[in-house]
């Protein structure tokens, strides 16, 4: 180990680019301090002090990293991109002009990129007026809602989800890993030594199920960590001009296929209707929806109604991104014009199908995973002492750690790799 950390430092390139990413994540932890100019500071303390972080304003806390603690300028975190990047990636399967542009390589997908950016501004100006009223409509006034007054705070928020956009793509051109990753990744574990201080000092009559807890997430990240590492080889054959036998290759297919993009769509979607719940609230005529919906989809005190809606909900988003993502046809085409073929498959129709196939049982495993992940902290919340704020970490912030972890680890050691390769030359 203490070789490693001594052959990491002693690679100049290496050494840069990582202390390039820790002095950027150091500022935006700063930046994550600085609240909202114009914010009550009477409003402020009272919600600080309440932790006022329940229903799907809670999800969504924890989803930004914990910067709605101090109501900061950058409270969305990179919601606004991320959202922007699955709705561009969509597209490209709608219109055959992004479809085009996904296949012309890294021109094609600066060209993405800059739509992605263009498209995340208007986003995040539409998501910081909703959650300024959510939280209004929640009793915690911090800010007026009204016209024109609305439209500050509205501009500061929107500046700093822009702003740590930027500082994501700087990062990734000029530090170690991708830069969006590494952002929600500090914020998540900035978070963790909160949670455990407030249970360490005022726990009492938790302990036992925090205890608990804890070993079940030290279980459940020993399984996510092979978990995102498992796939399927699928051997290929290429063919050989000379004599001799064939170029033996593979395909791997993942068993995470799509990542954290089905849980983003489910929280997105199962949360829905607790903000419509917000802004009814106030409506007589409405009582009846809003009641059920307490009820039945409140997150900080889920029913079985809503646990089984949420894994259901994870389970097909993960068939839906992986067939708008995975096409069997392409890949099958694509080993057919390179003059591969699977042993014992006929190229072409029958190859796609078999791609198919094991990319349908790879999706159904895949996706019970991340549905099993998914509600786990749920459980605990229902059936435990505990509530959302005393978890140390959500099921999805566990596997955006550990795929950002490993991820890490794959480019320092391309870094490495790349730096023993040019001593030798």
């Amino acid at each position: 180990m203490f070789n490693y950390i001594r052959q990491i430092w002693h690679s100049q390139d290496l050494r840069r680019r990582i202390l390039f990413t820790l002095g950027l994540l150091l500022v935006y932890r700063i930046v994550a301090h600085i609240a909202v100019p114009g914010v009550d500071p009477f409003a402020l303390k009272q919600f600080l002090d309440s932790r006022s972080t329940g229903g799907a304003i809670g999800i969504f806390a924890a989803l930004t990293g914990g910067a709605l603690d101090n109501f900061s300028v950058v409270l969305l975190g990179l919601s606004p991109y991320i959202n922007a990047s699955i709705i561009i990636q969509l597209c490209t399967v709608i219109f055959p002009k992004l479809e085009g542009l996904s296949k012309e390589g890294v021109q094609g997908q600066q060209q993405l990129n800059r739509y992605t950016r263009f498209l995340a501004l208007p986003i995040a100006f539409l998501q910081s007026y909703g959650f300024l009223v959510l939280l209004s409509q929640g009793g915690i006034n911090l800010v007026d809602v009204t016209f024109p007054g609305v439209l500050f705070p509205m501009l500061y928020v929107t500046a700093g989800s822009l702003f740590l956009m930027w500082l994501g793509e700087v990062m990734t051109e000029k530090g170690i890993g991708n830069g969006i990753s590494m952002i929600i990744f500090t914020g998540i574990v900035a978070g963790i030594p909160a949670t455990l201080s407030a249970m360490l000092l005022a726990g009492e009559g938790k302990m036992g199920a925090f205890y608990l807890f804890s070993i079940v997430s030290i279980a459940l990240l020993v399984a996510v960590v092979l978990f995102t590492d498992a796939h399927r080889l699928i051997p290929i054959t290429y063919a050989n001009q000379g004599a001799g036998r064939g170029v033996q290759g593979n395909i791997p297919i993942r068993l995470n296929q799509a990542g954290m993009i089905p849980i983003i769509f489910a929280i997105s979607l199962i949360t829905f209707p607790a903000i419509i719940a917000q802004f009814l609230a106030t409506a007589p005529r409405f009582q009846g929806v809003v009641s059920f919906i307490n009820l039945y989809m409140n997150s900080q005190n889920p029913s079985m109604f809503y646990i089984l809606l949420y894994f259901l909900l994870v389970m097909g988003f993960t068939y839906f991104y992986v067939s708008v993502t995975f096409k069997p046809q392409e890949v099958a085409e694509t080993i057919q014009k390179r003059g591969g073929f699977i042993p014992g498959v006929r190229p072409g129709a029958q190859t796609a199908a078999l791609l198919q196939k094991t990319s349908n049982c790879m999706n159904l495993w895949g996706g019970l995973f991340l549905g099993i992940v998914a509600i786990i902290p749920l459980i605990f919340t229902k059936y435990s002492t505990l509530n959302a704020n005393d978890l140390i970490i959500s099921g999805s912030g566990l596997i955006i750690i550990v795929g950002v972890v490993m991820e890490l680890i794959r480019q320092v050691n391309a870094q490495m790799l790349a730096h023993d390769y040019d001593k030798l030359v």
